[in-house]
Parts: structure tokens; C-alpha cells; sequence
């Protein structure tokens, strides 16, 4: 929530963007507040880019397992 409360508007509107319409839908019926829709997207995309790293490494270390094998 901290987190979400120190975006610069440019940000939140970056974030907005990427919101998805379940979370927006949320805001608009006064559900939860822009800060609170907000910070659950920053959770979203934290997880997100958690699981690209993790699928990273493994496709890294696939690539240096098959060069070895080639060689």
C-alpha cells in the first residue's frame, strides 16, 4: 500500500494501463480504492516478473546444457 502511494501520476497511469478488468471494475463500483487496486497490481506484476526470472534462469541453463552436449 506504501508503495502504491508514492507513484507519480505518470506511474499510476502506466499501472492503470496494465490493470486488469476485474481490478478496475473494483475501483469504479467504489469497492476498493484506487490505492488499494493499485497496490494489488504492483503485487500482481511482482509475481509476474518473479516467474519470468525463475523461466529465465531455467531456459539459461537448458541453452548451457545442450551447448555442452554439442560440443
Amino acid at each position: 500500500m506504501e508503495k502504491a502511494k508514492n507513484l507519480s501520476q505518470e506511474e499510476v497511469e502506466r499501472l492503470q494501463s496494465r490493470m486488469r478488468t476485474k481490478l478496475t471494475r473494483r475501483e469504479e463500483e467504489k469497492k476498493l480504492s484506487l490505492i488499494e487496486v493499485l497496490a494489488i497490481q504492483l503485487e500482481l506484476d511482482d509475481e509476474q516478473l518473479t516467474e519470468w526470472r525463475e523461466k529465465r534462469i531455467e531456459m539459461n541453463q537448458k541453452d548451457k546444457k545442450d551447448k555442452k552436449s554439442s560440443s
